[in-house]
């Protein structure tokens, strides 16, 4: 790959943490207050995409009565709870994180969660502060896979589209990126092994990947 990247825009859920896991679990309470299954099915359709298209799927699986709003509240604060029994980080961001700010390479996260999740969230290490922004799905109108998002990104951050380098780990995120004209590196990892991440550029295991760090040169 010859194309020289002058800028980075980070997933969160799932790339940067190994939060799924939290949401799987958050669904199941949701749903099964009202005595309905989370099934792994359900989970891959909505795994990275805004609340209101999770939630409406929820209502339209189950013929569920409350509006998606109330559900994404509900929602949030059984995943708050769940979020402080502890969660990880995803192995090998430090060391990226440390590569881009040695490059000189601004970087921003850009998420499909709420502003009061991607907070709670981002709080763990302070990691909030090594990042230039933060886009949630309350600044923009149209969720991943719209490109919306990336888009956002490469204009905050001065960069055109196709210097961004998009780090990933869901299908709707891989296309919000590749329709954004960037490239897109797609993290393979227990909670999308079944995810299609063939749209990425790259598909790596770990965030330290050397492939990943070779593409990063100083600016």
């Amino acid at each position: 790959m010859t194309i020289r990247l002058l800028g980075a825009a980070f997933d969160m859920d799932g790339l940067m943490f190994e939060t799924e896991s939290v949401y799987y679990k958050a669904a199941e309470v949701l749903l099964g207050r009202r005595g309905y299954p989370y099934t792994d099915e359900l989970c891959r359709d909505v795994m990275g995409r805004p609340p209101r298209y999770c939630f409406e799927k929820f209502i339209e699986t189950y013929g569920l009565k409350e509006s998606w709003e109330e559900l994404s509240d509900e929602s949030e604060e059984i995943f708050l709870e769940i979020l402080k029994e502890g969660y990880e980080m995803m192995p090998g961001l430090p060391e990226l994180l440390d590569r881009l700010e040695a490059c000189r390479i601004p970087k921003c996260v850009a998420t499909s969660s709420s502003r009061r999740v991607t907070d709670a969230v981002l709080a763990k290490g302070n990691l909030k502060e090594r990042f230039s922004f933060v886009i949630t799905s309350n600044d923009v109108t149209l969720g991943k896979p719209d490109p919306q998002v990336y888009l956002t990104a490469a204009r905050r951050l001065a960069v055109p589209p196709r210097n961004l380098i998009v780090f990933e780990d869901s299908s709707a995120g891989i296309e919000a990126a590749k329709r954004a004209g960037a490239v897109c590196a797609a993290l393979r990892a227990e909670h999308n092994s079944e995810v299609d991440l063939s749209r990425a550029d790259l598909v790596v295991e770990t965030l330290a990947d050397p492939r990943i760090l070779s593409l990063l040169a100083p600016v």
